[in-house]
Order: C-alpha cells, then sequence, then structure tokens
C-alpha cells in the first residue's frame, strides 16, 4: 500500500514508524511532517489544512489509504472531502469529530446515553458562570468549548483561579471562537488513563491502555499542557477495569453515534478517571493521543495499514501486543505551555534513534533546530515501568538540553506501586 500520514507532530512520527515496520506498507508520505519524519516517510510540502492539495496529492500517487492526525482537519471535514472523492481515510466525519470538536456536544451527548462523566453546565455568559461558580465552590474545572490544542482546560483549585479562568475564555477571548462558550464541570478525584480505540461505525478494536502527564512540572503541579509525558501498559489499575470501561463508556458512546446519525471512523480516545464509584470520562478526542501514541503503537506488533484497512472494509482482526512496557518523556521549550522561544539549537539529537520522536522540529542547512512548544519525545522499552523509566532518564541525562525541560517524573506513579 501507499500510504499518506497528514500532520507534523509527534503522534504523526509514531504513526509513520509504525507504518514503516508494516509488511503492507510499500510507500509513507507525511503532509508536512518534520524533521524527524523525513528518516521514515517521503516528506510533502503541503500543510495539513490544505484539503484540495492534499486529495489532489493522494490521486496522483495512488494513495490507498490516509491516516488523519490532528484534530483540525478533522473539525474542518477533510474526511467528508476525501470520501466525496473516493478515497479511502482513516478518520472521523465533520459531524463525528464534535465528539472532540465541542465539549457541550460530548458531555449532553453522555448525559442523553447515561455514559459516566462529571456533572457539568454549559454558559455563553461570564456572570451567570460566575454565579454556577459561587453555588458549587472549588475545585471545579473550566474548560473551553471548542478546539484550544490541548491548552482550554483549566483545574482551578481557588475561586480566583476559576473566575480568572471564566474572563480568560468569555470577555478576553482568550481561545478565540474556541471559548465563546465554556462547560464548567464538577472536580473528579482518581487516577486518570487514557483508553484508545480504532472504531469503525460499530466495530470497536481495543487499544492497550496509557497514562499521562498532563501538568507542565514535576509532582504534577504547574499549568496544564498538551502532555509532558506518557507510559504504557498502566497494570497497577484494579483488574478488569479495562473491560468495565469498554463496557459502560466506549461501547455506549460508540453506539450513541450511531444512532445519532454520526457514526464514528477512526481513533475514539477516551480520557478517563477512576473514581470511587468507577470509570468517568473526562474528555473524548476523536484521533490518537498525543504523547499516548508514542508509547502505545511502538508496543504494537500487528501490521497498523493492514489493520487499519480490513477495519473500514469491516473485518475485525486480533492485535498483538509487545510485552514490555514503554516510557516516553516531552522535552518542552523553557516557557511552555506559555510564551516560548524557538529556533533552539537541537543538533545534540541529530543522529537517527529508533525510539525518539520528533515534535516541534525543523532542519536547516543540516542543522536541527525547534519549531514548537514540545520539541521531542524519548522513550525506552523496559521489562517494566521502573526499568523503562531508568533508561529513558539516564538517555536525557547523557545529553545537552539546555532551554529545554523535561519532568523527572513520568511514570513514577506506576513504578511506585509495581
Amino acid at each position: 500500500m501507499n500510504v499518506l500520514i497528514v500532520g507534523r507532530g509527534g503522534r504523526e512520527h509514531a504513526i509513520c514508524k509504525a507504518m514503516a515496520k508494516a509488511p503492507s506498507v510499500e510507500r509513507i508520505f507525511c503532509a508536512p511532517g518534520n524533521a524527524g519524519i523525513s528518516s521514515c516517510a517521503e516528506r510533502v510540502k503541503i500543510d495539513e489544512n490544505d484539503q484540495d492539495s492534499l486529495v489532489k496529492f493522494a490521486k496522483e500517487n495512488k494513495v490507498d489509504l490516509t491516516v488523519v492526525g490532528p484534530e483540525q482537519p478533522l473539525a474542518e471535514g477533510i474526511v467528508d472531502r476525501f470520501l466525496a472523492e473516493g478515497l479511502s481515510i482513516f478518520g472521523p466525519t465533520k459531524e463525528a469529530s464534535q465528539i472532540e470538536g465541542s465539549k457541550s456536544f460530548a458531555k449532553d451527548l453522555m448525559q442523553k446515553y447515561h455514559v459516566p462523566t462529571a456533572a457539568y453546565e454549559t454558559f455563553q455568559d461570564a456572570a451567570m458562570a460566575k454565579s454556577y461558580l459561587q453555588k458549587h465552590g472549588v475545585p471545579i474545572v473550566i474548560k473551553a468549548d471548542g478546539l484550544a490544542a490541548g491548552k482550554g482546560v483549566v483545574v482551578a483549585m481557588t475561586m480566583e483561579e476559576a473566575e480568572k479562568a471564566i474572563d480568560d475564555m468569555l470577555i478576553e477571548e482568550r481561545f478565540g471562537a474556541s471559548s465563546n462558550q465554556i462547560v464548567v464541570e464538577e472536580f473528579l478525584e482518581g487516577e486518570e488513563f487514557s483508553f484508545m480505540a480504532l472504531v469503525h461505525e460499530d466495530v470497536i478494536i481495543p487499544l492497550e491502555l496509557a497514562q499521562d502527564h498532563k501538568r507542565a512540572f514535576d509532582g504534577d503541579s504547574g499549568p496544564n499542557t498538551g502532555g509532558m509525558g506518557a507510559y504504557s501498559p498502566v497494570d497497577h489499575l484494579p483488574e478488569g477495569i479495562e473491560e468495565t470501561s469498554f463496557d459502560t463508556i466506549l461501547k455506549p458512546v460508540v453506539h450513541a453515534m450511531i444512532k445519532e446519525g454520526r457514526p464514528f471512523t477512526g481513533v475514539l480516545y477516551a480520557g478517563l478517571i477512576l473514581t470511587e464509584a468507577g470509570p468517568k470520562v473526562i474528555e473524548f478526542n476523536a484521533r490518537f493521543g498525543d504523547p499516548e501514541t508514542q508509547v502505545v503503537l511502538p508496543r504494537l506488533k500487528t501490521d497498523l495499514a493492514a489493520v487499519l484497512s480490513k477495519l473500514i472494509k469491516h473485518e475485525k482482526t486480533e492485535l498483538e501486543w509487545e510485552k514490555q512496557s514503554m516510557v516516553g518523556v516531552v522535552l518542552a521549550a523553557e516557557g511552555y505551555p506559555g510564551e516560548y522561544k524557538k529556533q533552539i539549537s537541537l543538533n545534540q539529537f541529530k543522529e537517527e534513534q529508533e525510539w525518539l520522536f520528533h515534535a516541534g522540529t525543523e532542519w536547516s542547512d543540516e542543522n536541527l533546530y525547534s519549531t514548537g512548544g514540545r520539541v521531542l519525545l524519548a522513550a525506552r522499552f523496559g521489562d517494566s515501568i521502573l526499568q523503562a523509566q531508568e533508561k529513558v532518564y539516564s538517555f536525557l541525562e547523557n545529553h545537552n538540553t539546555q532551554k529545554l525541560f523535561y519532568r523527572r517524573d513520568i511514570g513514577h506513579q506506576a513504578a511506585k506501586k509495581r
């Protein structure tokens, strides 16, 4: 097969690497890709949101399967466009991607179909949101309704934080149209984990669990980010949690989308939390999670392209997994997720490394430099989370990470509980 991956981040690098080891794949294209992706795929100078050029390229290069990485092209209807042109693509339609594109849509869907999640209200008026806040107190969670690159969520521990988040979103329009409406929801206590599944209408193939670390600094402190590291599997969770989550959350939501006339195809990502009352939904995404994909897909032994092709044809398939654990640590530019510098020299990471995933990187005259807030993700396998963790931190300590920062406790919770 000829495969086209749409996107430019660490998640897309992981997808390209998985495709590169798939026997069914002959050529891999990535539009637009990044510096690291150039070692495992042919980069195409087309922006991920340029639907016309992507369709033209897919036709001219006889692309058999397109996989969409980021959320924005999905929200803009890239899947609808490809399908209308008779092209095979793995991802949700514009209507189905609303499960990520609108927090209020997802919450209303869960409420209607009795899927466990936090109590909530939606607001477009700051005064009304603050009145709700006074009634319910803190801690509380404030979310921009639309897409905000993983930064539109504030877990407020004080009234001052909560009121500022409401003002930032509704009055200051921090996220533009994405925060014209907000969701204010109950703060849930428990351990978070990520459950992704490959879906085509009513066929659901669960992937191995992962755990993401959202906060910027050690000890889960600091602002929320797009993710500072992840690990897989999450074996220390109580037995049966995966099955319970599948039966009470993933399966009902997939069937709910069919009933609502928005059948889902693609990766359904459930960000879950294990509360005293069982697993509940924090959020849904309509694509592979980042950075979870970078520690889940390397553990997949099955041919990813063949799995997706079979799934689109309604043919179910079994997945085989590497038993070893994997821990991945994000290197971010100092200041991220706020203001940060670009053009940081990364020449110490120039050599191709099997488990080094590029996110915000580019080449210039054979020099490697940063272009984004999350720059790289270093990952390592181990016989346990603890061993994988020791290996990845040993790698990072042997490299110059000046002007970059990383958390030094990715996977510590799991390592402690083993």
